[in-house]
């Protein structure tokens, strides 16, 4: 009994010294200390095997080892955690006398940026923020907004529709039904958000940002709209900027114009920008239709209102000289590095 002990505490001696780290010191607890397979554990099981009369001293024998070995092992635990704790600081150690890594400062995105500018345009005139859903009803989208059952912009080659009755809406002005159905005049909403068209090219993406702005009181006319658009194009072009009205269609306003502003680049004279006519189109508006504000509850006779609808990813092209949309969306660090206001 004594050797079988003694060679036990002869392979922890030796044993030890082999161990390099926590985890083999965990190995190693357990190769002799566990209750189940350690060596001493077996000992301890090997009790019934004794005769009676030797069992007292055997049993002495086998404590007395398993307290030395707890001893042992725990104190090369301990010294293991702490060289390897002494290890990772050294490896994690800063000398704070080096120079700092240069970090690079990042940019808004230009998307961000401009609605950030229109927002703070409009809201300086007296516009609230509506947020509408993205998921609208073919009844916002369309019909509410005097849409007709055969006009293009139902087709399915133009617009994602998720089941007949609801779709991805192609446009924020479903916002300001929502917003009349809700709310008594006086209105002074804007509605940015990204709407959703199956269209893809240079110039048009199926996912873009738009703001839809709806201002409805008494007395508003086309007079008023196109004052709030000399304001807004000279914050966001420059104060030489002018705009100028075009005839249109819109099946939500009448009368429904295109809204064009001097070239910011060449001033009118002709340029690339504009194509030599000296004005950019800009945006769609128009006086808000009767059939419109009678679908929401909004006595025409009594009210009148402009809408307006702006293309962000449009306005970023022409203030930062993008010449194609899909750049504004595949994150190029050397294109979003040089927009930065």
């Amino acid at each position: 009994m004594n050797a079988a002990l003694e060679q036990i505490k002869q392979e922890i001696i030796s044993g030890a010294e082999e161990v390099k780290s926590s985890k083999e010191a965990y190995e190693f607890r357990k190769k002799f200390l566990d209750g189940k397979t350690g060596k001493i554990g077996l000992l301890m099981r090997e009790m019934k095997n004794i005769p009676p009369e030797q069992r007292a001293d055997y049993g002495k024998g086998v404590n007395e080892l398993k307290e030395w070995a707890m001893g042992i092992i725990s104190e090369l635990d301990i010294k293991m955690k702490s060289k390897e704790l002494l290890e990772r600081y050294e490896a994690e150690k800063i000398d704070i006398s080096l120079p700092a890594e240069k970090s690079e400062q990042g940019n808004l995105h230009p998307i961000t940026l401009i609605r950030n500018q229109l927002i703070d345009i409009f809201a300086g005139m007296g516009f609230e923020i509506f947020d509408g859903p993205e998921i609208e009803t073919d009844y916002y989208n369309f019909t509410a907004l005097n849409t007709p059952q055969d006009h293009p912009a139902r087709d399915m080659q133009d617009t994602f529709y998720l089941s007949p009755e609801f779709l991805l809406r192609t446009q924020t002005s479903a916002g300001q039904i929502h917003v009349m159905e809700n709310k008594k005049p006086p209105i002074k909403i804007l509605s940015p958000g990204k709407v959703f068209r199956s269209d893809d090219d240079a110039t048009h993406s199926p996912m873009f940002t738009q703001m839809e702005g709806l201002v409805v009181d008494k007395g508003i006319t086309l007079c008023d709209l196109q004052g709030m658009l000399d304001v807004f194009v000279k914050k966001i072009y420059g104060e030489n900027t002018k705009t100028r009205l075009r005839p249109s269609y819109f099946p939500f306003t009448e009368p429904s114009v295109e809204v064009d502003c001097s070239c910011f680049e060449c001033g009118g004279k002709g340029c690339k920008l504009c194509k030599g006519t000296g004005w950019i189109e800009i945006l769609g508006a128009g006086v808000v239709n009767d059939k419109v504000l009678e679908n929401c509850g909004v006595d025409p006779n009594e009210y009148s209102g402009f809408a307006f609808g702006i293309g962000i990813e449009r306005t970023a092209m022409l203030k930062y000289g993008i010449n194609n949309i899909k750049l504004l969306f595949e994150s190029d660090l050397r294109v979003l590095k040089q927009l930065n206001d």
